[in-house]
């Protein structure tokens, strides 16, 4: 029997991936991992799958841009959460600064241009919470890197990873 993996084209990531329900310290609720080849917000219904009976207090959750769509119509018509898109904040385009024409016109000012790009906009908000828990899995050795044949074996690690790390002090 051969491993579980596919392609997505979008992310260029072959394999498998990880969608995780966490809560607002990046405590793993729940865990469905499966072939790259499905789409995120397609993967909702099979992470998300009876958790308003398991979780009742929750209300409000948090997902990426990739869970737009069809994944958030999916959270807010079946469970009823409160969904919000996790966004960079707006870029900053620069203060328009009108400069004078002809005899009268002043200096050129700084001001009026755009920042300088950079590869790195910040952190998202309230994603340090999923980035941590990616961390704590990804520091399981067996985690690490896909070595499990069975996506519910990589499941269940998750959930021995996730039990580690509330009995650590």
């Amino acid at each position: 029997m051969g491993r579980v993996h596919g392609y997505d084209g979008a992310k260029k990531v072959g394999g498998r991936k990880r969608h995780l329900l966490v809560e607002t310290q990046g405590l793993a609720l729940r865990a469905k991992v499966h072939t790259a080849a499905l789409q995120d917000r397609a993967a909702v219904p099979l992470l998300l799958e009876g958790a308003a009976e398991q979780f009742p207090q929750i209300q409000l959750v948090w997902v990426d841009q990739g869970y737009t769509g069809t994944g958030r119509a999916w959270i807010e018509q079946e469970l009823g959460w409160s969904v919000e898109v996790v966004q960079h904040p707006p870029k900053p385009r620069g203060e328009c600064v009108p400069l004078g024409t002809g005899r009268d016109s002043r200096p050129f000012e700084w001001r009026r241009l755009p920042p300088e790009r950079t590869g790195f906009r910040g952190g998202l908000p309230r994603r340090w919470a999923m980035e941590r828990t990616f961390s704590w899995v990804g520091q399981s050795r067996r985690l690490s890197k896909e070595y499990e044949h069975r996506c519910a074996t990589s499941e269940a690690m998750i959930s021995a990873t996730m039990a580690r790390r509330l009995a650590s002090p």
